[in-house]
């Protein structure tokens, strides 16, 4: 199996959100909030200015785990899709292969506590078990960083790990992190 956002019919629209592939033109639109403190404080990268964004979030391997998400025609957020293979005995590693996910969301602080994120989230999850045919999907976040578990925990994920100290931020601190998961039996055996 080889998971592919590809294979998707992009754009997806949910109830009030558009999904699609992300352009090297959405570099500015999304740079718009990436580049708020509060907002890079618990990413990957926080590039200093514009340029420097283009020069990381512009490359095809970015472009190609990367969604979107709009409301009315405007970007308030971006999705990572990025299709793993698990650890597997030598026998059945073919078997294994990109059968999860790791996911990622962000989403303009004017536009948090609407439940866009978990609407976007939602159908991701819907598209990894449904179209993708994926057996699992995992996230990770600083365990400082409230909103994301707690988005999280209301998506029904189950929280795995809880390591201590174990990532370091760009701050020079040693922080903690949690890894939450869902399987695809999950999803699908979930209360309506």
């Amino acid at each position: 199996m080889t998971a592919d956002l590809s294979a998707i019919d992009w754009p997806v629209r949910t109830e009030r959100l558009l999904l699609r592939r992300t352009t090297g033109a959405d570099v500015e639109p999304v740079w718009r909030y990436r580049r708020l403190d509060g907002v890079s404080h618990w990413l990957t990268a926080a590039p200093r200015n514009l340029e420097d964004f283009r020069r990381y979030f512009d490359i095809p391997q970015r472009l190609a785990k990367t969604l979107v998400v709009e409301l009315d025609g405007e970007v308030i957020g971006d999705l990572m899709v990025d299709f793993a293979t698990p650890y597997a005995q030598a026998e059945v590693a073919d078997q294994a292969e990109n059968v999860q996910a790791e996911l990622g969301w962000c989403i303009a602080p004017e536009h948090t506590g609407r439940g866009y994120a978990k609407e976007a989230a939602r159908e991701l999850f819907r598209l990894c078990f449904g179209e993708l045919g994926l057996r699992r999907v995992a996230a990770g976040c600083f365990a400082g960083n409230e909103p994301s578990w707690r988005l999280m925990e209301r998506l029904g994920m189950r929280r795995e790990s809880h390591t201590v100290r174990e990532s370091l931020h760009r701050s020079g601190a040693w922080m903690d992190g949690y890894v939450y998961a869902l399987l695809r039996e999950e999803w699908l055996g979930r209360p309506g």
